[in-house]
């Protein structure tokens, strides 16, 4: 186990019978927090998610159980409802269960719902927050979330549900706002998406840049435009997991010298 040194005194007990959420980051283990390490080497049972850097997990406490419980789209995976049954399971186990997500919990991490659930269900947990990989990995890429010469806002979105059913999102409604989109889970419905947010009126010059891998070893970034970013990404072989940023930001990677020998 890591030695946080005077740091330890700021962690709250980990005590049995309860259930941690808690936050990966966005992949490089250089930008775990001081909790999220306490949390690993403290627990009895870890469950974790698909996009968990192997180094992260080398950090778990070595006596505990391990339980994948990965989700990812378009291939075999452990369904929501049966993960929340098996936290509360091990929790009324009198197990210290950590639940450990990349990026942050609570940001297109399903970690709300689970919380949810763990109420519901009468079982103590805390949460831990996690750099969620819109903002880190943009800032790894380059890319400021803001400048106050760009914009004053962003949006963050989840692509997954891109143009069908009832969970569908109203793109023309966000184009509208003038404001990057950092899109989360985009990459399978991006032609897509493209073509509701061009239908919308939004100006096919308008830059759009993708990080893949955020901040990992094998990060790439790729910056294009609205009207051909769906060919540009595919003959570059970008594929998930990559966030997708759309709007005004995307130009000052190149202004902060980015790309030029730097990843």
């Amino acid at each position: 186990m890591v030695d946080l040194g005077p740091l330890a005194a700021h962690m709250p007990p980990f005590e049995p019978g309860s259930v941690w959420l808690v936050g990966a980051g966005p992949g490089d283990p250089g930008l775990l927090t001081a909790r999220a390490i306490f949390a690993l080497g403290q627990a009895d049972v870890l469950v974790y998610d698909a996009l968990v850097a192997p180094e992260i997990l080398s950090l778990v406490n070595p006596a505990a159980e391990r339980e994948f419980a990965g989700k990812r789209g378009g291939k075999p995976s452990a369904k929501q409802g049966d993960i929340t049954d098996r936290l509360i399971e091990l929790a009324r186990e009198g197990k210290r269960v950590l639940r450990l997500k990349g990026g942050d919990p609570f940001v297109f991490g399903r970690g709300g719902e689970e919380a949810l659930a763990l109420v519901a269900a009468g079982v103590p947990f805390h949460v831990v927050p996690g750099i969620t990989s819109g903002l880190g990995g943009l800032t790894a890429a380059g890319i400021p979330a803001t400048t106050r010469d760009t914009n004053q806002a962003v949006i963050l979105m989840t692509g997954h549900y891109a143009v069908h059913g009832p969970e569908a999102i109203d793109w023309a409604a966000f184009a509208r706002t003038g404001v990057p989109l950092i899109l989360y889970m985009a990459m399978n419905n991006l032609a897509a998406i493209v073509a509701e947010l061009v239908e919308a009126g939004m100006a096919p010059e308008t830059p759009v840049g993708f990080v893949n891998k955020a901040t990992t070893p094998e990060q790439r970034v790729l910056v294009s435009t609205l009207a051909t970013c769906v060919a540009d990404a595919a003959a570059a072989g970008i594929e998930p997991p990559t966030i997708t940023v759309i709007g005004s930001i995307v130009p000052l990677r190149a202004a902060l010298g980015y790309g030029d020998g730097r990843p």
